[in-house]
Parts: C-alpha cells; structure tokens; sequence
C-alpha cells in the first residue's frame, strides 16, 4: 500500500489565490502542498491584462468603489462581502508591492500613489493598479519565483485532483475533507494526498463553452469536486463573457484588455465594405464604450446577429503611437506578431467566456459547507460579484479571500491533530481505454451545445434542450469513468459535464434577466434579486451562511 502524502494544508491550484495563499501560511510556519495542472504558472491569472482594483488615490473612497461594484451586480451583490472586500484592498495592493511585484509607475504624483492608476468600464475613478497590460504575469512570475524559494512550500506540478477524500466517503462518524486523490500526469498514477486543510484555487469553469479567453485549465474542477463532497453552489448561470477578445484564427484566446477602452478606444460596426464604420455603444448605454461588461457583450452579441457579420472592431487608432506603445506593449506586440498594427488599425472583436460569478459557497473565512475545505478566487461564491462581476474586482477577490482563509488556517491550525488514514486510489476493476475519440467527441459536443444555447442570450426552450443533451452526456461519460482509468482529458470532461448542469439548472430556476443572465423569454427584471442557491442530494446541513 503506498503511503499518502502528508503536508498541514494542500491548496489545489497555483493562480494569484492559490501563491499568495501559500506564501502567507509559509510565512506562518505551516508546511503547505501546491498542485498545478501543468507549469505553476499555467493558469488564468498569466493571462489577466487590466489590473487590480482597490482605492490607492487620494481623490477615490472606499464608498465609491462599494457603490460602483454594487451597481454592475444588477442587485445581487452581498453588501456585507463587498464592504470587507474593498476595505481589505489597499492592505493587500501593499503586499503585492513589499513582494515586489513590478507595478507601473506614476506618469506624476498628483494622485499621491507612487504607480499608475487606469479605469475600467463600471469604475467611476481610476482605481486599476497595474502592471503595463500584462499583470497577471507580473503577479504570478512574483509570487512563483517567491514560492520556489520557501522551503516551506512543496510544488507539485503536472498534477490534476480527481475528487476530494471526505470522512463520509471512507464511512467515518464525522465528516470533513481529509485530502484528494490526484493524478500525477507524467507516471499515469493516482496519489493520495492527505492534509488538515484543502483550499479549492481551481479557477473558473469557461472552457464550458466553445470561444473563450481562459486557458484549457479552466475546467469547473474544484466546484465541480466541491459539489461531489456534498457543499452548495449558488448563481452558476451568471457566466461573465468578455466583450473584446481579438476575431483571429491563430489567436483564439488573445483578449483585448478593458483597459483599452478606458483609455479611449472606441467600438465600431463593420461598414458596407467590411472597414471599421460607425459606432454603436451610446445606442445601448450613456456610458458606451465604459459600460459594464454584461452590457458591452450583449450589445457587441445583438449587432453580430443583426448584421451577420462575424465580429465588430475595437480601434484605438487615433491616439497617438506612442501613447498607444507604451500603455499596451503586449497587446501591441503581439498584434503585430499576428500583422495588425493597432496604431493604424482597428482590431476585429467578438465576446468570449471568461469569467465565473458564481461557485462554491463559502463564507467570509472562504470556508466552504464541508468542515476543512475551503475555496478562493473564482472557483468560490463570496458575494462579491452578484449578477456581474466589475472589471478588475477578480485578482482584488483573489488576494483578499487568500489573505482571510490565511488567517482561519492558522488561528484553527492543531499540533495535536491526529493525520488521517487514507486508502489508495483503487484500480482494480478498470482498464486502459481503447476509445479515447468518446472523450473527444463528447468534449467538442458540451462545448458547442453550452455556446448554442446557454451563451450570451437565452430561451426557455434553449435551455430545455441543453438539459436533455446534458443528461444524455453525463451519462456515458459516468459509464465510460467507471470502466477506465483516468486521464486529464477524461477528469476534465467529467468535471465541465458537471458544471454544465450546474449552469443550466440555474439559467433555468431563474425567471428573470439581471446581468450576465439574459433570457428572452424573461427580458423583465423582477422586483426581488435573489441568489440561485442548488444542494446536492446528499448535501451536508449548511454550517454557514456565504457572505
């Protein structure tokens, strides 16, 4: 029987939530345990482009951030979580810079903040630290190289968690997470990790659909494994698409920042000839080009449709070169790279998944509903976000909810706490597979039914069909997990079969459009926001309320 191995927490997951976790226990004195899907840095935080929001400028208020991030959540936000959450920015931009992540600096010192300050569309103040239009790398190229160097942080790449291990699983008196199973990707074999604590930092759920911004990665696992352990999920159909992402077929998943609407670029409808024409935001909202998101992605959706044109453009082109050169150089690189040049040219845009509102329930301590098991980042439901997350709120989600379940790790930490016994993952009644275009084939058909008809605009009879295909999948993919052993690919598919219930059931529930929700069939915003909660079966009894 090989032995399970042993650290005080294992965090699932290497993004923004998942270092800045590690690196604040280890400062604490706790052995911690890091899994990665691939490289440590493959995740969705190397791609995010805008920035982070919290109030570093003399002129901003921690009110006016509450209000704007009120605002774009169409009602549904947790006023209580979004107060903690914007109060605890400053302090955590400041850990970020004592680490020295390599944020731009001030054109001046008029805000009185020593780094550059952009705005994103919902924001009314510049309030957007950034680090050029490439931070996510900044950050997480910090954070990882500060990780490798803690003795007291064990990486573990080239992993994949197949499912959480739970006292009730293994027949105990008292339930609560004991650890996971987890596919090392390079022997083909099934570890046994066993920890005192697991931090679900699994990203979100995009890869649902068939265009997104995320990388592969972003396949639902922890909410997925988290729903498998027993504990809620609340507001999964508020899927947030990201209005720009460049139209290009050797590009597929290069986003265009927000930022670049902040600063000025401007959203304009092919012409008669296919070359940038008139713009078309005002017509939607006052605030055009500034717009929340969910706003920005329909109007961007209803003209495609109109018009059946392909994409519309973004053009930033008639601000001077340099300008443009020196606030995007990656965008700008890259574009070129692919021979468009965005000092002299429109961009060819169209939305794409790229952002999951809701997830497992967790409280403000990112403790989930099973006992030792929490979640942070994208893969929670704090109450943040609402119907509509805010630009740039989603890396300030990160680093405070690390910072909190930090704490609760610690203050909850027990020398005297007996390691439990675990059993290895059992092989015995499965084979290799002969048949791996079945995961193929299913993997292609979710992703384009979810695009088809749980996307941008829904109907009640699309949704009904997604929910006959969805049972129909799930399945065979149940019988074919039962019979195999277990890939990426296969793990993968499971878990994004999963959440694409968990996202249907709760388009359905809801009988009203509010924010990234938009049914036709519905288009009336009801008087009440509520939260869509869902439990499985076997649901442990909630133990806490989220937010």
């Amino acid at each position: 029987m090989s032995r399970a191995i042993r650290h005080e927490v294992l965090i699932i997951g290497s993004g923004a939530a998942g270092l800045s976790l590690a690196l604040r226990l280890a400062e604490a004195d706790l052995e911690v345990a890091v899994l990665s899907k691939a490289e440590l840095s493959a995740g969705s935080t190397l791609y995010a482009q805008g920035g982070i929001s919290a109030v570093l400028d003399q002129g901003d208020s921690l009110e006016s951030h509450v209000q704007d991030t009120l605002n774009a959540g169409a009602g549904l936000c947790d006023e209580r979580t979004v107060h903690f959450t914007v109060e605890q920015g400053p302090a955590c931009i400041h850990w970020l810079i004592d680490r020295g992540v390599p944020f731009t600096p001030a054109d001046n010192d008029v805000s009185g903040f020593a780094f550059h300050l952009t705005r994103e569309g919902g924001h009314s103040h510049r309030r957007v630290i950034h680090a050029d239009d490439f931070t996510g790398r900044a950050v997480e190229t910090t954070l990882e190289s500060l990780a490798r160097a803690n003795p007291k942080i064990h990486l573990y790449e080239h992993r994949i968690a197949v499912d959480l291990i739970t006292g009730a699983k293994l027949g105990l008196p008292q339930d609560r997470c004991l650890g996971a199973y987890v596919l090392d990707k390079r022997s083909g074999r099934v570890e046994t990790f066993a920890a005192h604590a697991v931090v679900l930092a699994t990203g979100g759920a995009n890869q649902v659909y068939v265009y997104s911004s995320n990388p592969h990665a972003a396949s639902g696992d922890g909410i997925a494994m988290a729903w498998r352990a027993g504990c809620r999920v609340a507001n999964m159909e508020f899927m947030q698409f990201h209005p720009t992402c460049l139209f290009h077929s050797e590009a597929r998943s290069f986003l265009i920042t927000e930022a670049m609407r902040g600063e000025g670029a401007e959203l304009r409808l092919p012409d008669a000839s296919g070359r940038p024409g008139q713009r078309f935001m005002a017509r939607f909202d006052p605030r055009a080009e500034l717009a929340p998101r969910d706003i920005v992605a329909r109007a961007i959706d209803h003209e495609i449709k109109r018009l059946g044109c392909e994409f519309v453009y973004l053009d930033i082109s008639h601000k001077p070169a340099n300008f443009i050169i020196s606030h995007f150089p990656n965008i700008y690189r890259r574009c070129m790279e692919l021979g468009l040049d965005i000092t002299r040219q429109a961009l060819p845009v169209v939305p794409a998944a790229h952002y999951t509102c809701g997830g497992v329930m967790t409280d403000l301590n990112a403790r989930a509903d099973l006992e030792g098991l929490y979640a942070i980042g994208e893969t929670a439901f704090t109450g943040l976000h609402g119907a509509n997350r805010m630009a740039s709120n989603s890396l300030l989600e990160c680093l405070v909810f690390a910072s909190t379940a930090a704490s609760d790790i610690v203050a909850s930490r027990s020398s005297g706490q007996a390691w439990p016994d675990l059993p290895p993952w059992d092989e015995s009644r499965v084979t290799d597979s002969d048949e791996e275009v079945v995961v193929s084939h299913n993997w292609q058909e979710l992703r384009r039914f979810m695009w088809d008809y749980v996307g941008i605009v829904r109907t009640d009879k699309r949704l009904q069909r997604a929910q006959h295909r969805i049972d129909l999948l799930r399945h065979e993919i149940h019988d074919y997990y039962g019979n195999f052993r277990v890939s990426r690919d296969l793990i993968e598919l499971r878990n994004l079969a999963l959440v694409a219930e968990l996202i249907i059931r709760s388009a359905q529930a809801r009988r009203e459009s509010r924010g990234l929700h938009y049914n036709l069939d519905h288009p009336e915003t009801l008087p009440k926001a509520r939260n869509t909660v869902l439990a499985p079966d076997k649901a442990v009894s909630p133990q806490r309320q989220a937010g």
